[in-house]
C-alpha cells in the first residue's frame, strides 16, 4: 500500500476527482484537493507532496481575469516539470502542462463531446501510463468535453495518443508529466452532471448531440471504463512510489 500524499488541483465541484481518486485512495494515497471551490486555497509550492494531478474545468488555460487562480496553479505545473515532481493533467490540466511547457492552446477545430473512442501512437509503446493498454483492453475511449484543444505539443514531447478530432490526446513531458485530454476520471454520474439530459443544452443541440445519449453511451460503457482507467491511475501511482 502506498501513502504517497498527493495535491489535487480542482477548478468546479463538478470536475472532481472521480473515479481516479477512488483507485488512488483504494491503492493507499492520501489525496489533499485544494481550489476555489473545495474552501482550501491552492499552495504557493509542493512542499510535502510527492506528486500533483490537475482536473478540468471550463476556464482555459491562461483565462486568468475570469479564473484568477490560474497563475498559482501553472506554477506548480512548472515546479513538478523542474523537480521531476510526478504530474497528471487532465482535460485543462493537460492543457496547462502544455502552455507551460512552451505548447500552444486553442479552440477546437472539431470539439470532442460525449464517449469517444481514440488510439495510442507509436511513442506510447514503452510509456509508463499507456503501453500496452490496447493489446489488454481493446478499443480505448473514454468521456470527452473539450472545445480548446492543444495545437502544437511543448519541445520534447511524447505524443502518446491521438483521436480523429484531436491530434494530441495524451502526451508526456519528461519522463513524469503527463497530459491527457481525456476525461479518465469520469463516470455515468459525471456524465448525467454535464450533460443535464433533462434540460435544454444549446451547446450540445449545437453539436448534434443529445444530453440523454451521452449518459446512457458513458452507462453502458461504465465497468470498462472504471477497470481500463482506474488500473492507469494505478500505474502512474506506480510512477510516483519509484
Amino acid at each position: 500500500m502506498s501513502g504517497a500524499k498527493i495535491l489535487v488541483v480542482e477548478h468546479e465541484a463538478d470536475t472532481g476527482v472521480g473515479r481516479v481518486g477512488e483507485a488512488l485512495r483504494a491503492a493507499g494515497a492520501e489525496l489533499t484537493i485544494v481550489g476555489p471551490e473545495t474552501g482550501c486555497d491552492i499552495p504557493a509550492n509542493l512542499e510535502g507532496f510527492a506528486a500533483l494531478i490537475v482536473l478540468g474545468g471550463t476556464p482555459g488555460p491562461t483565462d486568468d481575469d475570469t479564473a484568477p487562480w490560474l497563475p498559482r496553479a501553472r506554477a506548480l505545473v512548472a515546479e513538478a516539470l523542474e523537480t521531476q515532481t510526478p504530474y497528471l493533467g487532465i482535460c485543462l490540466g493537460a492543457q496547462i502542462l502544455a502552455v507551460v511547457a512552451g505548447g500552444e492552446v486553442g479552440e477546437a477545430a472539431q470539439p470532442e463531446v460525449g464517449l469517444c473512442n481514440f488510439e495510442l501512437t507509436l511513442g506510447a509503446d514503452a510509456d509508463p501510463l499507456l503501453g500496452g493498454l490496447e493489446q489488454e483492453t481493446g478499443q480505448l475511449r473514454a468521456l470527452q468535453w473539450h472545445f480548446l484543444e492543444i495545437l502544437r505539443l511543448p519541445p520534447a514531447t511524447v505524443s502518446l495518443a491521438r483521436s480523429e478530432r484531436c491530434a494530441n490526446q495524451a502526451f508526456r513531458v519528461g519522463p513524469s508529466a503527463w497530459g491527457l485530454q481525456f476525461h479518465l476520471e469520469a463516470d455515468a454520474t459525471t456524465a448525467r452532471v454535464w450533460a443535464k439530459p433533462d434540460e435544454v443544452k444549446p451547446e450540445l443541440e449545437a453539436l448534434g448531440l443529445r444530453g440523454t445519449d451521452i449518459v446512457s453511451d458513458v452507462a453502458e460503457n461504465e465497468d470498462w471504463l472504471v477497470s481500463t482507467w482506474g488500473g492507469v491511475a494505478r500505474r502512474w501511482l506506480d510512477v510516483v512510489n519509484g
